[in-house]
C-alpha cells in the first residue's frame, strides 16, 4: 500500500464510540458539559458508563471517521491510530478494514485498553462526549510510517490528537514528511476545548504547517480568540491557503485565497444524531479535492456526507457515500 499513491492518510485517536439516548437531566446530575468533549481518567469514565443506558458500540474516533467516509466515496485512505490488545481494540482493526482503509498500526505493547468514548446524545440531537483515551496515548513517531505519508496527496490530522508529547512529535514528523514530499497536511480543529488548552500552539500550527484546516465556528473563534466571526475568518485568510468552515444549518465557507464560497446545508428529513458530522464534512471535502474537483463541488460534496451522517445514530455512514454522491451530485 505504502508504495502506490493514495489520497489521504488520517492520524489520530483509535476509538470505539459508546452512544446512548440520553435525558438533559442525566448530563445535570453527572456534571457533564454538554456539547462538548472532556476528557475523563479511567474511574470517571466507568461511572459515566455505568450511569448510561442501552448503548451502541461502534468504531469511532474523528479522523478514522473521516478516513472512513473517503473510502465509502471511493477514495484511497490509510489510518495511523493505536489501539489496546483487547476486544475492542479489535472491533476497531476489523471496521475500519472493513471499510477498505488501509491500517496496519501495530496494538499497543502494553495492557492499557483501547479508547472508548461515551457519548450522550440528548432529544435535541446534541452529543456530549467524555472520552478516555487509553491506548491512544501510546501512539509514538515509530508509528508513523515515512512511506505511507510521502504517497499520500493529504495527510489529515486531527486536533483531538495534540495533547501526549509523544503524540505531539508523531503529528510533526508526519507534516514535514508530507512537506518534503510535496504533499499538503490539512488539520481539523476538533473542538474548542483542544483550541484553548494549546491556543499558542494551534495558532502556530496552523500558520506554519498546515495547507488545510477545517473548523466550525466555535472552534475557530476559538483560535483566534474573537467573538465576531468575520474577523475570525478574515484572520484564517490570512493564516493558511485552504479553509472550510462548518455553521450547522447555516451551512459553511470555503476559504481559498482571495475566494470565499458559501456552501447551503445539504437538506435533511430529521436530524437524529450530529456526531460525526464535521468528520463526514472532512470526508467529502478532502475526496473532492484529491480528485481535482473545484472549491464548490468540494464543499457540495463534504455537505452532502455530513448530511447523512446526522440523519442516523453513529459517526459513519450507514448508506455508501459513492451512491448518494452519484445519485445527487454525480
Amino acid at each position: 500500500m505504502s508504495e502506490k499513491m493514495i489520497d489521504v492518510v488520517g492520524i489520530g485517536n483509535a476509538i470505539v464510540d459508546v452512544l446512548a439516548p440520553t435525558e438533559d437531566a442525566v448530563l445535570q446530575q453527572l456534571g457533564i458539559a454538554k456539547g462538548a468533549m472532556t476528557l475523563v481518567d479511567a474511574v470517571r469514565a466507568s461511572e459515566i458508563y455505568d450511569a448510561m443506558g442501552s448503548a451502541i458500540e461502534i468504531s469511532g474516533g474523528s479522523a478514522a471517521n473521516t478516513i472512513a467516509g473517503i473510502a465509502s466515496l471511493g477514495g484511497k485512505a490509510a489510518y495511523i491510530g493505536k489501539v489496546g490488545n483487547d476486544q475492542l481494540g479489535g472491533i476497531f482493526r476489523h471496521d475500519i478494514r472493513a471499510n477498505g482503509v488501509h491500517f496496519e498500526t501495530p496494538s499497543a505493547k502494553t495492557d492499557t485498553p483501547t479508547a472508548r468514548s461515551m457519548i450522550m446524545v440528548t432529544p435535541d440531537a446534541e452529543r456530549s462526549m467524555n472520552t478516555y483515551l487509553g491506548a491512544c496515548v501510546e501512539l509514538t513517531p515509530d508509528d508513523v510510517d515515512p512511506a505511507l505519508i510521502a504517497h499520500a496527496r493529504v495527510t489529515y490530522l486531527e486536533g483531538y490528537l495534540w495533547d501526549p508529547p509523544l503524540a505531539k512529535e508523531a503529528f510533526l514528523k508526519a507534516a514535514r514528511i508530507a512537506h518534503d514530499a510535496g504533499r499538503e497536511v490539512s488539520l481539523s480543529l476538533s473542538d474548542a476545548f483542544c483550541v484553548n488548552r494549546y491556543l499558542a500552539e494551534f495558532q502556530a500550527l496552523v500558520k506554519d504547517h498546515v495547507d488545510i484546516l477545517f473548523a466550525n465556528e466555535s472552534e475557530i473563534k476559538a483560535l483566534w480568540q474573537t467573538d465576531d466571526y468575520a474577523e475570525a475568518v478574515a484572520l484564517t485568510r490570512e493564516s493558511c491557503d485552504i479553509a472550510a468552515l462548518t455553521r450547522s444549518e447555516k451551512g459553511s465557507v470555503i476559504i481559498a485565497g482571495e475566494h470565499l464560497i458559501e456552501i447551503g446545508a445539504f437538506p435533511v428529513k430529521q436530524v437524529v444524531d450530529v456526531t460525526g458530522a464535521g468528520d463526514l464534512y472532512a470526508a467529502g471535502f478532502l475526496y473532492g479535492y484529491t480528485q481535482g474537483r473545484d472549491f464548490a463541488d468540494c464543499g457540495r460534496i463534504a455537505s452532502l456526507c455530513a448530511g447523512e451522517v446526522i440523519s442516523h445514530v453513529g459517526a459513519r455512514p450507514e448508506t455508501p457515500l459513492n451512491e448518494l454522491l452519484l445519485a445527487h451530485l454525480g
